[in-house]
Protein backbone atom coordinates (compact mmCIF):
# COMPACT_ATOMS: atom_id res chain seq x y z
CA UNK A 1 0.00 0.00 0.00
CA UNK A 2 1.41 3.03 -1.14
CA UNK A 3 1.79 5.58 1.57
CA UNK A 4 -0.84 8.94 1.76
CA UNK A 5 0.99 12.79 1.61
CA UNK A 6 0.49 13.15 4.59
CA UNK A 7 3.60 14.07 7.10
CA UNK A 8 1.49 11.48 10.17
CA UNK A 9 0.57 8.53 7.60
CA UNK A 10 1.20 5.04 9.28
CA UNK A 11 1.42 6.94 12.47
CA UNK A 12 -1.09 4.85 15.42
CA UNK A 13 -2.55 7.22 18.21
CA UNK A 14 -4.24 5.70 21.51
CA UNK A 15 -5.92 8.78 22.35
CA UNK A 16 -7.13 8.58 26.05
CA UNK A 17 -7.46 12.31 26.07
CA UNK A 18 -10.51 14.68 27.91
CA UNK A 19 -11.20 17.72 27.97
CA UNK A 20 -9.15 20.58 25.87
CA UNK A 21 -5.86 19.76 26.86
CA UNK A 22 -4.93 16.09 25.46
CA UNK A 23 -7.92 16.28 22.51
CA UNK A 24 -6.30 18.98 20.70
CA UNK A 25 -2.78 17.70 20.77
CA UNK A 26 -4.21 14.39 19.18
CA UNK A 27 -6.88 16.69 16.83
CA UNK A 28 -2.98 18.22 15.65
CA UNK A 29 -1.75 14.81 15.41
CA UNK A 30 -5.22 13.41 13.09
CA UNK A 31 -5.03 17.02 10.97
CA UNK A 32 -1.73 15.50 10.00
CA UNK A 33 -2.79 11.90 8.82
CA UNK A 34 -2.18 9.80 11.88
CA UNK A 35 -4.78 7.22 12.73
CA UNK A 36 -6.15 8.37 16.39
CA UNK A 37 -8.20 6.09 18.17
CA UNK A 38 -10.01 7.90 21.01
CA UNK A 39 -10.65 5.89 23.89
CA UNK A 40 -13.61 6.66 26.56
CA UNK A 41 -14.93 5.22 29.28
CA UNK A 42 -18.62 3.80 28.82
CA UNK A 43 -20.48 7.40 29.55
CA UNK A 44 -17.69 9.20 27.11
CA UNK A 45 -15.86 11.47 27.81
CA UNK A 46 -16.67 15.08 30.14
CA UNK A 47 -17.47 17.12 27.44
CA UNK A 48 -19.78 14.77 25.38
CA UNK A 49 -22.12 15.88 28.83
CA UNK A 50 -22.47 19.27 28.23
CA UNK A 51 -24.73 19.04 25.71
CA UNK A 52 -27.20 18.33 29.15
CA UNK A 53 -26.88 22.03 29.47
CA UNK A 54 -27.20 23.25 25.93
CA UNK A 55 -26.33 21.91 22.89
CA UNK A 56 -23.84 25.05 22.09
CA UNK A 57 -22.18 23.87 25.39
CA UNK A 58 -20.93 20.51 23.77
CA UNK A 59 -19.42 22.14 20.31
CA UNK A 60 -15.99 21.81 21.14
CA UNK A 61 -15.98 18.24 21.40
CA UNK A 62 -16.60 18.48 17.90
CA UNK A 63 -14.11 21.16 17.36
CA UNK A 64 -11.38 18.83 18.59
CA UNK A 65 -12.27 15.15 17.69
CA UNK A 66 -12.51 15.65 14.09
CA UNK A 67 -11.14 12.96 12.19
CA UNK A 68 -10.75 10.51 15.20
CA UNK A 69 -12.24 7.21 15.42
CA UNK A 70 -14.18 6.45 18.68
CA UNK A 71 -14.09 3.16 21.01
CA UNK A 72 -15.62 2.66 24.63
CA UNK A 73 -14.00 1.08 26.91
CA UNK A 74 -14.30 -0.15 30.50
CA UNK A 75 -10.42 0.71 31.93
CA UNK A 76 -11.63 -0.58 35.43
CA UNK A 77 -12.44 -3.96 34.02
CA UNK A 78 -9.28 -6.51 33.46
CA UNK A 79 -10.69 -7.16 30.39
CA UNK A 80 -11.10 -3.33 29.64
CA UNK A 81 -7.00 -3.53 30.33
CA UNK A 82 -6.24 -6.51 28.56
CA UNK A 83 -7.86 -4.92 24.97
CA UNK A 84 -5.52 -1.71 25.92
CA UNK A 85 -2.32 -3.34 26.21
CA UNK A 86 -3.58 -5.09 23.00
CA UNK A 87 -4.25 -1.80 21.42
CA UNK A 88 -0.85 -0.66 22.47
CA UNK A 89 0.94 -3.59 21.08
CA UNK A 90 0.66 -2.11 17.70
CA UNK A 91 0.92 1.63 18.32
CA UNK A 92 2.94 4.32 18.25
CA UNK A 93 1.69 7.12 20.86
CA UNK A 94 -0.45 7.19 24.26
CA UNK A 95 -1.46 10.07 25.22
CA UNK A 96 -3.41 10.60 28.47
CA UNK A 97 -4.17 13.64 30.56
CA UNK A 98 -5.87 12.11 33.71
CA UNK A 99 -4.32 13.45 37.17
CA UNK A 100 -1.01 11.78 37.67
CA UNK A 101 -1.05 8.03 38.73
CA UNK A 102 -4.80 7.25 37.48
CA UNK A 103 -2.83 5.40 34.89
CA UNK A 104 -0.52 3.60 37.04
CA UNK A 105 -3.77 2.68 39.74
CA UNK A 106 -5.32 1.32 36.69
CA UNK A 107 -2.41 -0.94 35.98
CA UNK A 108 -1.87 0.17 32.65
CA UNK A 109 0.78 3.67 33.10
CA UNK A 110 4.45 3.99 31.55
CA UNK A 111 6.17 1.49 33.12
CA UNK A 112 3.61 -1.20 32.13
CA UNK A 113 3.42 -0.06 28.61
CA UNK A 114 6.77 0.25 27.58
CA UNK A 115 7.64 -3.14 28.17
CA UNK A 116 4.58 -4.45 26.32
CA UNK A 117 5.70 -2.25 23.39
CA UNK A 118 9.64 -0.20 23.88
CA UNK A 119 8.62 1.70 20.88
CA UNK A 120 6.01 3.41 22.36
CA UNK A 121 5.82 7.12 23.03
CA UNK A 122 3.91 7.78 25.83
CA UNK A 123 2.72 11.38 26.26
CA UNK A 124 1.42 12.76 29.87
CA UNK A 125 -0.21 15.94 30.55
CA UNK A 126 -1.59 17.40 33.69
CA UNK A 127 -1.42 20.59 35.63
CA UNK A 128 1.60 20.27 37.72
CA UNK A 129 3.85 17.94 36.49
CA UNK A 130 4.32 14.22 37.33
CA UNK A 131 6.81 14.93 40.52
CA UNK A 132 7.41 17.77 42.37
CA UNK A 133 5.43 19.15 46.03
CA UNK A 134 2.44 20.79 43.79
CA UNK A 135 2.07 16.82 41.78
CA UNK A 136 -1.29 16.20 43.25
CA UNK A 137 -2.68 19.48 43.24
CA UNK A 138 -6.05 19.88 40.91
CA UNK A 139 -5.68 21.47 37.97
CA UNK A 140 -8.16 23.01 35.84
CA UNK A 141 -7.48 26.13 32.84
CA UNK A 142 -8.54 28.45 35.59
CA UNK A 143 -6.52 27.57 38.44
CA UNK A 144 -3.51 27.01 36.79
CA UNK A 145 -4.50 30.72 35.74
CA UNK A 146 -4.20 31.63 39.11
CA UNK A 147 -1.33 29.64 40.36
CA UNK A 148 0.67 30.24 37.12
CA UNK A 149 0.43 34.08 37.49
CA UNK A 150 -0.95 35.01 34.49
CA UNK A 151 -4.11 36.17 36.36
CA UNK A 152 -1.96 38.74 38.51
CA UNK A 153 -1.21 40.36 36.07
CA UNK A 154 -4.81 40.80 33.81
CA UNK A 155 -7.54 43.31 34.37
CA UNK A 156 -7.02 46.58 35.56
CA UNK A 157 -5.05 48.45 37.91
CA UNK A 158 -8.53 49.30 40.27
CA UNK A 159 -9.74 45.95 39.73
CA UNK A 160 -9.23 42.36 40.97
CA UNK A 161 -7.04 39.77 38.99
CA UNK A 162 -9.28 38.25 35.73
CA UNK A 163 -8.72 34.99 33.77
CA UNK A 164 -7.95 35.37 30.12
CA UNK A 165 -11.45 35.09 28.50
CA UNK A 166 -10.18 31.76 26.48
CA UNK A 167 -8.94 28.69 27.93
CA UNK A 168 -5.40 29.57 27.39
CA UNK A 169 -3.70 27.17 29.56
CA UNK A 170 -5.44 23.90 28.05
CA UNK A 171 -4.75 24.53 24.64
CA UNK A 172 -0.90 26.29 25.05
CA UNK A 173 -0.05 22.89 27.31
CA UNK A 174 -2.29 21.10 24.23
CA UNK A 175 0.49 22.72 21.84
CA UNK A 176 3.43 21.96 23.86
CA UNK A 177 2.50 18.40 24.20
CA UNK A 178 2.34 17.58 20.77
CA UNK A 179 5.64 19.45 20.61
CA UNK A 180 6.52 16.24 22.84
CA UNK A 181 4.78 13.92 20.69
CA UNK A 182 6.58 14.79 17.98
CA UNK A 183 10.04 15.18 19.37
CA UNK A 184 10.09 11.65 20.81
CA UNK A 185 8.81 10.49 17.57
CA UNK A 186 11.83 12.02 15.54
CA UNK A 187 14.29 10.61 18.42
CA UNK A 188 12.37 7.37 17.54
CA UNK A 189 13.75 7.14 13.76
CA UNK A 190 17.57 6.89 15.52
CA UNK A 191 17.08 4.83 18.54
CA UNK A 192 14.18 2.22 17.81
CA UNK A 193 12.93 3.15 21.28
CA UNK A 194 9.71 4.80 23.26
CA UNK A 195 9.91 7.29 25.77
CA UNK A 196 7.75 9.11 28.47
CA UNK A 197 7.47 12.76 27.49
CA UNK A 198 5.09 14.81 29.86
CA UNK A 199 3.55 18.48 29.91
CA UNK A 200 2.74 20.16 33.14
CA UNK A 201 0.13 22.97 32.21
CA UNK A 202 2.32 25.62 34.81
CA UNK A 203 5.00 24.87 33.20
CA UNK A 204 3.84 26.37 29.81
CA UNK A 205 2.75 29.51 31.14
CA UNK A 206 6.07 31.09 32.59
CA UNK A 207 7.34 31.96 28.99
CA UNK A 208 4.21 33.81 28.10
CA UNK A 209 5.08 36.09 30.92
CA UNK A 210 8.48 37.45 29.35
CA UNK A 211 7.06 41.21 29.93
CA UNK A 212 5.47 41.11 32.72
CA UNK A 213 8.64 39.41 34.20
CA UNK A 214 10.90 42.43 32.72
CA UNK A 215 9.25 44.86 35.39
CA UNK A 216 10.23 42.23 37.81
CA UNK A 217 13.88 42.71 37.29
CA UNK A 218 13.16 46.26 36.58
CA UNK A 219 11.57 47.43 39.54
CA UNK A 220 12.39 44.34 42.09
CA UNK A 221 7.81 44.02 43.20
CA UNK A 222 5.32 42.26 41.35
CA UNK A 223 4.33 43.93 37.73
CA UNK A 224 0.54 45.63 37.87
CA UNK A 225 -2.04 44.98 36.18
CA UNK A 226 -2.14 47.21 33.41
CA UNK A 227 -5.56 46.55 31.54
CA UNK A 228 -5.05 46.79 27.83
CA UNK A 229 -1.69 48.39 28.17
CA UNK A 230 2.21 46.98 27.80
CA UNK A 231 2.41 44.38 30.35
CA UNK A 232 6.03 45.74 30.87
CA UNK A 233 4.77 49.21 30.72
CA UNK A 234 7.87 49.87 28.46
CA UNK A 235 5.65 50.62 24.85
CA UNK A 236 3.26 53.15 23.29
CA UNK A 237 1.13 53.15 21.71
CA UNK A 238 0.22 50.28 23.05
CA UNK A 239 -3.94 49.71 24.07
CA UNK A 240 -7.60 49.52 22.73
CA UNK A 241 -8.85 52.74 21.55
CA UNK A 242 -13.00 53.82 20.98
CA UNK A 243 -14.18 54.43 18.16
CA UNK A 244 -17.90 55.71 17.33
CA UNK A 245 -19.35 52.02 16.72
CA UNK A 246 -16.57 49.18 19.02
CA UNK A 247 -12.77 49.55 19.34
CA UNK A 248 -9.45 49.21 17.66
CA UNK A 249 -5.88 48.36 19.31
CA UNK A 250 -2.92 49.99 17.90
CA UNK A 251 1.07 49.24 18.91
CA UNK A 252 3.63 51.44 18.26
CA UNK A 253 7.33 49.61 18.80
CA UNK A 254 9.36 51.80 16.60
CA UNK A 255 9.59 55.82 15.72
CA UNK A 256 8.15 54.65 12.11
CA UNK A 257 5.06 53.48 13.24
CA UNK A 258 4.76 56.23 15.34
CA UNK A 259 5.75 58.81 12.78
CA UNK A 260 2.70 57.16 10.04
CA UNK A 261 0.48 57.11 13.27
CA UNK A 262 0.69 61.06 13.53
CA UNK A 263 0.46 61.10 9.64
CA UNK A 264 -2.59 58.96 9.62
CA UNK A 265 -4.68 61.17 12.26
CA UNK A 266 -3.51 64.07 10.83
CA UNK A 267 -1.33 65.64 13.71
CA UNK A 268 1.86 65.54 11.97
CA UNK A 269 2.81 69.24 13.77
CA UNK A 270 3.57 66.92 16.81
CA UNK A 271 6.64 65.32 15.27
CA UNK A 272 8.69 67.78 17.25
CA UNK A 273 6.60 67.54 20.84
CA UNK A 274 8.88 67.26 23.26
CA UNK A 275 6.36 64.62 24.91
CA UNK A 276 6.60 62.43 21.65
CA UNK A 277 9.65 62.47 20.79
CA UNK A 278 10.56 58.82 21.73
CA UNK A 279 9.42 55.70 23.10
CA UNK A 280 10.78 56.30 26.46
CA UNK A 281 9.21 60.16 26.09
CA UNK A 282 5.46 58.27 25.21
CA UNK A 283 5.87 55.99 28.07
CA UNK A 284 6.50 58.63 29.91
CA UNK A 285 3.27 60.58 29.40
CA UNK A 286 1.26 57.57 28.42
CA UNK A 287 -2.07 59.20 29.74
CA UNK A 288 -1.72 62.39 27.06
CA UNK A 289 -0.57 59.80 24.15
CA UNK A 290 -3.28 57.47 24.38
CA UNK A 291 -5.45 60.63 24.90
CA UNK A 292 -4.22 61.78 21.78
CA UNK A 293 -4.99 58.93 19.93
CA UNK A 294 -8.27 58.24 21.62
CA UNK A 295 -9.72 61.79 20.65
CA UNK A 296 -9.24 60.84 16.92
CA UNK A 297 -10.24 57.18 17.09
CA UNK A 298 -13.78 58.27 18.30
CA UNK A 299 -15.04 60.20 15.84
CA UNK A 300 -14.24 57.45 13.14
CA UNK A 301 -15.89 54.08 12.58
CA UNK A 302 -14.12 50.94 13.56
CA UNK A 303 -14.01 50.57 9.66
CA UNK A 304 -12.73 53.42 8.96
CA UNK A 305 -10.05 53.68 11.78
CA UNK A 306 -9.13 49.96 10.66
CA UNK A 307 -8.64 51.60 7.02
CA UNK A 308 -6.93 54.34 7.63
CA UNK A 309 -4.49 52.83 9.53
CA UNK A 310 -3.80 50.12 7.34
CA UNK A 311 -2.76 52.75 4.36
CA UNK A 312 -0.24 54.43 6.81
CA UNK A 313 0.90 50.93 8.12
CA UNK A 314 0.51 51.49 11.58
CA UNK A 315 -0.13 48.01 13.26
CA UNK A 316 -3.82 47.95 14.06
CA UNK A 317 -6.52 45.64 13.98
CA UNK A 318 -10.38 46.06 15.00
CA UNK A 319 -11.95 44.14 17.86
CA UNK A 320 -13.86 41.67 16.77
CA UNK A 321 -16.47 39.50 18.16
CA UNK A 322 -16.70 35.75 17.18
CA UNK A 323 -19.28 36.31 15.22
CA UNK A 324 -17.44 38.15 13.04
CA UNK A 325 -14.35 35.92 13.30
CA UNK A 326 -16.23 32.70 12.89
CA UNK A 327 -17.45 33.81 9.37
CA UNK A 328 -13.80 35.33 8.34
CA UNK A 329 -13.63 35.37 5.00
CA UNK A 330 -9.40 35.08 5.45
CA UNK A 331 -9.46 31.81 7.73
CA UNK A 332 -12.17 30.52 5.50
CA UNK A 333 -10.24 30.79 2.11
CA UNK A 334 -7.13 29.85 3.70
CA UNK A 335 -9.13 26.33 4.89
CA UNK A 336 -8.42 27.06 8.66
CA UNK A 337 -11.96 27.45 9.04
CA UNK A 338 -14.37 25.14 7.28
CA UNK A 339 -18.43 24.24 7.26
CA UNK A 340 -19.68 20.87 8.19
CA UNK A 341 -22.76 19.13 8.39
CA UNK A 342 -22.55 17.66 11.60
CA UNK A 343 -24.75 14.76 12.25
CA UNK A 344 -25.21 16.01 16.21
CA UNK A 345 -25.01 19.60 15.84
CA UNK A 346 -25.93 20.74 12.22
CA UNK A 347 -23.93 23.16 10.56
CA UNK A 348 -21.10 24.12 11.92
CA UNK A 349 -17.57 25.57 11.80
CA UNK A 350 -14.72 23.67 12.65
CA UNK A 351 -10.74 24.85 12.65
CA UNK A 352 -8.29 22.98 10.51
CA UNK A 353 -4.28 22.34 11.63
CA UNK A 354 -2.56 25.83 12.12
CA UNK A 355 0.56 23.61 11.12
CA UNK A 356 1.05 24.14 7.38
CA UNK A 357 3.40 21.51 5.76
CA UNK A 358 3.42 22.78 2.19
CA UNK A 359 3.45 20.26 -0.21
CA UNK A 360 1.16 17.78 1.69
CA UNK A 361 -2.11 16.91 1.03
CA UNK A 362 -5.19 18.40 3.48
CA UNK A 363 -7.58 16.54 4.96
CA UNK A 364 -10.77 17.74 4.83
CA UNK A 365 -12.62 17.57 8.57
CA UNK A 366 -14.80 14.52 9.67
CA UNK A 367 -16.79 14.97 12.04
CA UNK A 368 -16.74 13.96 15.36
CA UNK A 369 -17.33 10.46 15.95
CA UNK A 370 -20.26 9.35 18.06
CA UNK A 371 -19.96 7.72 21.73
CA UNK A 372 -18.35 4.59 20.65
CA UNK A 373 -19.27 4.48 17.32
CA UNK A 374 -16.26 2.45 15.62
CA UNK A 375 -15.81 -0.29 18.60
CA UNK A 376 -16.90 -2.69 16.48
CA UNK A 377 -14.48 -1.38 13.33
CA UNK A 378 -11.73 -0.96 15.91
CA UNK A 379 -12.13 -4.41 17.71
CA UNK A 380 -12.50 -6.11 14.17
CA UNK A 381 -9.78 -4.35 12.68
CA UNK A 382 -6.62 -3.71 15.01
CA UNK A 383 -7.24 -6.80 16.93
CA UNK A 384 -9.04 -9.40 14.66
CA UNK A 385 -12.24 -10.04 17.57
CA UNK A 386 -15.19 -11.68 16.14
CA UNK A 387 -18.85 -10.36 16.09
CA UNK A 388 -20.00 -12.90 18.36
CA UNK A 389 -16.29 -11.87 21.12
CA UNK A 390 -17.39 -8.05 20.42
CA UNK A 391 -20.99 -8.86 21.58
CA UNK A 392 -20.00 -10.72 24.72
CA UNK A 393 -17.46 -7.71 25.65
CA UNK A 394 -20.84 -5.73 25.10
CA UNK A 395 -22.65 -8.05 26.99
CA UNK A 396 -19.95 -8.13 29.99
CA UNK A 397 -19.80 -4.07 30.26
CA UNK A 398 -16.02 -4.05 29.02
CA UNK A 399 -16.91 -1.98 25.92
CA UNK A 400 -20.52 -0.26 25.73
CA UNK A 401 -22.70 -0.49 22.23
CA UNK A 402 -22.25 2.54 19.63
CA UNK A 403 -24.22 5.30 20.33
CA UNK A 404 -26.76 5.79 17.85
CA UNK A 405 -26.62 8.14 15.38
CA UNK A 406 -28.75 11.72 16.08
CA UNK A 407 -31.86 11.56 13.58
Amino acid sequence: MSRRNVPLDGVTVIDLGQVYQGPYATLLMAKAGANVVKVEPLIGEPIRHRVSVSQGAAIPFAMLNANKRAITLNLKSPRGREILKDLVKNADVLLENYAPGVMDKLGVGWSVLSEINPRLIYASGSGYGLSGPDRNNLAMDITVQAASGMMSVTGFPDGPPVKCGPAVVDFLSGIHLYAAVMTALYERTFTGKGRLVEVAMQETVYPTLASNLAFVYDKGIAPPRTGNRHGGLSAAPYNVYPTSDGYIAIIGINETHWTNLLEAIGRTDLAGDPRFSSREQRVRNLEETDRLISDWTSKHTRAEATRIFREHKVPSAPVRDLVEVTNDPHMHQRGMLEWIDHPQFGRIVVPNSPLRLHGTDRLPSTPSPQLGQHTHEILSSMLGLEPDQIAQLESEGVVGKPEAPSP
